[in-house]
C-alpha cells in the first residue's frame, strides 16, 4: 500500500492511539507528522536529515556509527519520520523494502515492514 500526504496540508493527529498506530497506514502518517513537528523543535537534527544523514530517532533505522555488519535493518516508520524531518511530503510504499545509505557513516540501511526481518536482525 502506498501512503502519501502533502507537507503543505498535514492532517491533525488523533488522540486515539489505535487510530494513530493501528489504522490502515500502520502509523506512518503519525510518524511523519511527528517528524514535521520535530523539524521545528530540532533544526540541527532536521539539517542532518536534509544532508542525507540517518540520525537516531525513536524508530529503528538510525545510524550512530559505522557497524561491522554489511547492512542494518530499520522500520519504514523511521523513513516516514525522516521524511517529515526533512519537510518532505510523505511517500512510503509498505509493499516494498527501501534501502538508504547514511551520508555520514556510509552504513546502508534496509527499511521494511517485515517484523521477522526486524526481529532477527537485532
Amino acid at each position: 500500500m502506498i501512503v502519501t500526504h502533502s507537507a503543505l496540508n498535514p492532517p491533525p493527529i488523533s488522540e486515539d492511539y489505535a487510530v494513530r498506530m493501528e489504522g490502515p497506514d500502520k502509523g506512518l502518517i503519525n510518524a511523519w507528522i511527528t517528524g514535521l513537528a520535530k523539524s521545528v523543535d530540532s533544526p540541527e537534527l532536521a539539517a542532518k536529515a536534509t544532508a542525507g544523514e540517518l540520525p537516531v530517532l525513536p524508530f529503528r533505522g538510525g545510524v550512530e556509527a559505522a557497524i561491522k555488519t554489511k547492512t542494518k535493518v530499520g522500520h519504514l516508520l523511521y523513513v516516514a519520520m525522516w521524511q517529515g524531518l526533512r519537510g518532505e511530503d510523505l511517500q512510503v510504499d509498505t509493499d516494498i523494502e527501501l534501502s538508504m545509505t547514511c551520508t555520514r557513516t556510509g552504513v546502508p540501511v534496509l527499511y521494511t515492514m517485515d517484523f521477522e526481518k526486524l526481529r532477527t536482525s537485532a
